[in-house]
C-alpha cells in the first residue's frame, strides 16, 4: 500500500462521525425508539411475584429481537444489538443487579422501588435508559415518605439537568442544580455516579455527580458542545448517598483500551470472543451460551485490566434509591432527549416541594428553541387580544 493511500484510510478511521449527519442522528432515534419500547414492556411485567432475574433476561431477549429488525435489508452489515445489559436494582440496591441463573434471584413485592436500566445500540450509536417504578403504585394506592420522596428528587433532578445540556453551558452547572433538588427534598445525590459522552462504539466518561473530596481535585469541568451526545445518569438516595458492596456477585463487564498478552488459553479464547461481539460495549456473562466457563477466563482479564467490572452497590438497608437517565442529543434547536418514559407526578405526595427560586425558573423553561418560540408567539397573541378586549 502507498504511503498516500495508507493516510486516506488512516484519516478515514480516525474521522469520527457526529450528529451533524442527520443519518446518524436517525441511527441514534432508532436505537432511541427501541430503547423506549423494550423499556415500557419491561415497566408492565414488573408486577408483585415476578422474579428480577427474568425480567433481566427478558429485556435483553426483546434488545436483541428488535435490533434485529432494522437495517436487514442494507448491503452493508450493520453492527447492531445490547449497549447496556437490561438490570434491575430494588430498594437500597443501587445499581447493576441482573443474577445468573446460578446466583441469588429477587422476588418483587408491592411497593418495591425498582430501577430498570437498559440500552441498544445500532451501528456502535448508543441510547440508554434509567427508569425508576414502584410496584403497584396507582392514583389510589399513592407512594409516600422516603420513597416518594427520592422518587420527586431524582424526577425534577433529570428534568434540571436535561435544561442545561446547551452549548456553552458547563458539567458543573448540572452537578450543582442535582444537588441543589436533592437538598429541596431532603436526599443525597449517590456519590460518584457518572455520565458518559457517547460517539461511535465509544463510551466516554464525562462528568461525576456528588464526586468525593478525593476525587473533586482530579475532576476537570468543561462545556457542553453542539453536536455532543451524553447518557446522563440521576441517581438519588434517601440515605447518605454513598454505595458499597456487600458480596453479591457482579455480573456485568466492558472491555477496556489496556494491552496484556494473556497467559491462559481459557483466558485468550473468552477475551477474543468479547472483542468480537461487544467490542466496548457492557455485556452480561448471561449473553454467554457456556457463562460457567466463560468465568474460568475472566479472572485473568479483570486482574490486568482489559475487563472493567461494574459493581452491584447498595445504600444502606431501609434506604431507597432512584435513578433517572437519559441519552440527550445537543442539537441546533436545543437538548434532544431520546429515551425515557413520562414520569406520573399524581403517584407520589410528599412533604416537600421545589422552594429554590432558581430551581423553580429553570424547571419552568423550555428546553427546545422551537417550542420556546412558539410559547413566545401564543403569548403575543394572547397579550395582542387581551389588548383588544380592554
Amino acid at each position: 500500500m502507498s504511503s498516500a493511500s495508507s493516510s486516506a484510510s488512516q484519516d478515514s478511521e480516525e474521522f469520527e462521525k457526529s450528529i451533524a449527519e442527520d443519518l446518524v442522528v436517525t441511527k441514534y432515534k432508532m436505537a432511541g425508539q427501541i430503547v423506549n419500547r423494550v423499556l415500557r414492556q419491561i415497566v408492565e411485567i414488573c408486577k408483585i411475584g415476578a422474579s428480577v432475574r427474568n425480567i433481566c433476561t427478558s429485556g435483553d431477549k426483546l434488545i436483541l429481537e428488535e435490533t434485529g429488525k432494522v437495517f436487514k435489508s442494507s448491503g452493508k452489515k450493520v453492527k447492531k444489538g445490547i449497549a447496556f445489559p437490561t438490570c434491575l436494582s430494588v430498594n437500597n440496591c443501587i445499581a447493576n443487579f441482573s443474577p445468573l441463573s446460578d446466583q441469588p434471584d429477587y422476588v418483587l413485592n408491592e411497593g418495591d422501588v425498582v430501577k430498570v436500566e437498559l440500552g441498544a445500540h445500532i451501528d456502535g450509536f448508543m441510547a440508554s435508559t434509567g427508569h425508576t417504578h414502584v410496584i403497584a403504585s396507582t392514583p389510589n394506592n399513592k407512594v409516600s415518605g422516603k420513597r416518594a420522596d427520592v422518587m420527586l428528587a431524582a424526577h425534577y433532578a433529570s428534568q434540571a439537568a436535561l435544561k442545561l445540556f446547551k452549548p456553552g453551558n458547563k458539567a458543573s452547572q448540572v452537578t450543582d442544580a442535582v444537588q441543589s433538588v436533592a437538598i429541596e427534598f431532603g436526599c443525597n445525590p449517590i456519590k460518584n455516579t457518572g455520565s458518559s459522552r457517547l460517539k461511535q462504539f465509544k463510551i466516554e466518561q464525562a462528568f461525576i455527580q456528588n464526586p468525593t473530596e478525593v476525587d473533586k481535585p482530579e475532576l476537570e469541568d468543561f462545556e457542553f458542545s453542539l453536536y455532543d451526545v451524553y447518557n446522563v445518569r440521576i441517581c438519588m438516595s434517601s440515605g447518605e448517598g454513598v454505595g458499597r458492596q456487600i458480596g453479591t456477585k457482579e455480573t456485568l463487564y466492558r472491555k477496556t483500551d489496556e494491552k496484556y498478552q494473556l497467559k491462559l488459553r481459557a483466558s485468550r479464547m473468552f477475551y477474543s470472543e468479547v472483542s468480537h461481539k461487544y467490542g466496548n460495549m457492557p455485556f452480561n456473562l448471561r449473553s454467554f451460551e457456556d457463562y460457567k466457563s466463560a468465568k474460568l477466563g475472566i479472572n485473568e482479564c479483570v486482574n490486568h485490566k482489559l475487563l472493567e467490572v461494574f459493581p452491584v452497590l447498595y445504600e444502606k438497608p431501609n434506604e431507597y434509591v432512584s435513578h433517572f437517565g437519559f441519552t440527550v442529543l445537543l442539537m441546533p434547536t436545543g437538548p434532544h432527549r431520546i429515551t425515557g418514559l413520562l414520569f406520573e407526578l399524581d403517584l407520589y405526595e410528599s412533604e416537600y416541594k421545589i422552594k429554590n427560586p432558581q430551581l423553580k425558573t429553570l424547571l419552568n423553561t423550555s428546553a427546545n428553541q422551537k417550542n420556546r418560540k412558539k410559547k413566545t408567539k401564543t403569548l403575543n397573541q394572547s397579550s395582542t387580544l387581551l389588548g383588544c378586549i380592554s
